[in-house]
């Protein structure tokens, strides 16, 4: 029972560690518009132009991942910077 639980546990751990750097990537850029309902679009652009590109001809727009920003003030508060006095 104990090398079933420890084999389990090994596989977890495995997998979970293959799926860490697919949410590595931080995309600058989303695309919005009719065909991306749902929120912020779809956040798939690492530059402006990237996303210029792709929404050329479409009813589309571009715009900066809120998200990614939200994240960078929830980091920001949780690691204070400290002042030279």
């Amino acid at each position: 029972m104990r090398t079933v639980f420890l084999a389990l546990a090994t596989s977890v751990t495995i997998f979970v560690i293959g799926l860490a750097p697919a949410a590595a990537q931080d995309y600058q850029y989303c695309i919005q518009g009719d065909e991306f309902a749902g929120g912020a679009g779809e956040c798939t652009f690492s530059s402006y132009a990237q996303c210029q590109a792709s929404a050329s001809g479409r009813t589309a727009t571009c715009a900066p991942n809120r998200y990614l920003n939200v994240y960078a003030q929830i980091v920001d508060r949780n690691h204070p910077r400290h002042r030279s006095h």
